[in-house]
């Protein structure tokens, strides 16, 4: 996925997990009424993708100023890393129950606000709300569900969050499709979020809070009553003496390293294995980032326009395949992750993501070369004032064509006999937009007529099989197993955070850095990018594969070298 995590799921999980949830539904019904926390959290990040191309319409601030859509999309990002945070804090004080019927509220709230926003400043807030939901979400749901599970299908069900997260994006892509020509569009789009909100929030009404929460609480009956619903009669007292030495461990560690945020920062942050650990968590979380994945689930409609496609619906119907290709993705990490290793599924991910970000730099530099040239007979063909302002001041108008036209903030009315022959470069205005329709003409704004948008398209789906089921799932497999027990927690909240904030400047820079570099040089960009986070991830990341906790913890205590390098000193 795009910043949650998959649990590692042994081979034996998902049937497990069919034979003991078919004889106890009440577990089923536990992780899927919290897994709609995930569904949410991926159709709030997926959605705005096709939302923002209609937004643009609605509002001509939006369609001029790019530093706004970078801020429409990602202040719920911003939203997120404080809704993390918050929401820690909340499933620690209050439970985790509470925690989800708060972010369901945020969830909603955001979403009607969204709805009804009449300026782009109220689409900004309800991102915001949106974003805390979240942040709160994306670590509370997994953890219920993994406290309310029997622990031999934990993986399994815990799997299901994060197929939930994949699924929630492919769902608002397909809910985009479907409102594409519905009165409202974007309103629609947006609003839709609030139902299933609505949803998990009666149904978990009625479901109880972890157990494990329930028992560090002394609310032992409680605690006790829930593992009877969730295991046989006979293994209820064994998880429960499990239960009580886990939370005593816990509290032992707590008194060792002090149980505020402080103290545990700075003993985790003291301890050699702990930062060794980070160097390999945070890691694979930035060059997640830094490969570029959210500047396709955020904006892919938009790259798909940047790739000649005009239409706001073929960009859509296009944007599809990628978000499929990711969920499917998803399921063939949890597949081959524990066949093949993590640092090799990483590995080969990152070549294929660096060879189709260079193949995409070098096909959308080819589009930009092959753009149709201005004709200064098509651009005088409509009104007066109608032909681009920068085109008639330009000292040498004959060697534009429709690249220079959309960097002057113009736009391109393709050509009605042949669209890839000279047009008309027009000023950027609704109505000469509804004049070139009329005269069945297609309007370019964003991307010029090629022929290698469909390869665009092509090398698109294949970045994403090649991100998703190695850098989309492994780093969260990674930072669940990298770090000592006691330290687990804050050592992968401070992986974390760096993928929130790498999240956050990747989606709040792109358009800018593709107005700037163009699409071109921001794909070479982001491979660039990639190469040195290829280099990070051979030298500081093990291969954890099949290792117990304390065996990966003892190879950190002796210090990771690569083997190539440990064969070199050798031999010197």
């Amino acid at each position: 996925m795009v910043e949650g995590g998959i649990a590692k799921p042994d081979k034996t999980d998902f049937s497990e997990c069919w034979k003991t949830t078919c004889k106890t539904p009440y577990i089923m019904r536990l992780s899927l009424s919290a897994g709609i926390g995930g569904l949410l959290f991926g159709y709030d990040t997926g959605v705005i993708s096709g939302a923002l191309l209609y937004i643009r319409e609605d509002f001509q601030q939006v369609e001029k100023k790019t530093w706004l859509q970078e801020v429409i999309v990602s202040m719920a990002v911003a939203g997120a890393i404080f809704g993390a945070a918050f929401g820690g804090w909340i499933n620690d004080r209050f439970g985790r129950k509470l925690s989800i019927l708060v972010a369901d509220i945020l969830f909603f709230v955001g979403a009607i606000v969204m709805a009804l926003a009449p300026a782009p400043w109220m689409i900004i807030i309800g991102r915001i709300f949106v974003g805390l939901g979240v942040g709160m979400a994306s670590m509370t749901a997994p953890l219920y569900i993994s406290e309310a599970s029997p622990a031999r299908i934990r993986g399994a069900l815990v799997s299901t969050n994060g197929l939930l997260i994949t699924g929630g994006q492919f769902l608002s892509y397909l809910i985009n499709l479907a409102f594409t020509h519905a009165p409202g569009t974007w309103r629609w789009m947006l609003g839709v979020a609030g139902l299933p909100a609505v949803v998990q929030f009666f149904l978990m009404l009625s479901l109880p809070e972890s157990p494990r929460w329930l028992y560090r609480r002394n609310k032992v009956e409680e605690a006790r009553s829930i593992l009877e619903k969730i295991y046989p009669a006979n293994e209820v007292e064994s998880e429960l003496i499990a239960l009580r030495n886990s939370i005593e461990a816990e509290k032992a560690d707590e008194q060792a390293i002090g149980d505020n945020f402080l103290a545990k920062m700075k003993g985790a942050l003291s301890n050699v294995v702990v930062r060794r650990g980070l160097y390999a968590g945070v890691t694979v979380q930035v060059a997640q980032q830094f490969s570029g994945i959210n500047t396709v689930m955020y904006y892919s409609p938009t790259i798909v326009q940047f790739a000649g496609f005009a239409s706001n619906k073929t960009a859509l119907a296009l944007s599809l395949v990628t978000s499929g290709l990711n969920a499917v993705g998803s399921i063939v990490s949890m597949a081959f992750v524990d066949r093949y290793g993590r640092r090799r599924m990483m590995i080969i991910s990152m070549f294929g993501i660096i060879s189709c970000l260079v193949i995409l730099s070098i096909v959308f530099f080819q589009a930009a070369s092959h753009a149709p040239k201005i004709s200064q007979l098509e651009s005088t063909h409509f009104a007066a004032n109608a032909t681009c302002p920068s085109f008639l001041s330009a000292p040498n108008p004959t060697s534009w064509n429709c690249m220079s036209c959309l960097k002057a903030e113009c736009a391109f009315c393709a050509n009605g006999a042949n669209e890839y022959s000279p047009g008309a470069c027009l000023a950027k205005t609704s109505d000469l937009e509804t004049s070139c329709h009329g005269q069945h003409r297609t309007w370019f704004k964003d991307g010029c007529p090629n022929k290698f948008g469909f390869l665009a398209v092509v090398f698109l789906g294949l970045y994403i099989i090649s991100y998703s089921p190695g850098m989309g799932t492994v780093p969260w497999i990674v930072n669940s197993e990298i770090y000592p027990l006691k330290y687990r927690g804050i050592g992968g909240g401070i992986a974390a955070v760096f993928n929130w904030v790498c999240n956050l400047i990747v989606s709040l820079t792109f358009l800018t850095l593709t107005k700037a570099l163009g699409s071109s040089g921001t794909f070479l960009l982001f491979a660039g990018y990639c190469v040195i986070g290829l280099v990070f991830i051979y030298w500081f990341v093990p291969e954890t594969k099949g290792l117990q906790f304390e065996e990966v913890e003892q190879m950190l205590k002796s210090g990771y070298k690569p083997l190539a390098f440990k064969t070199k000193v050798n031999e010197g």
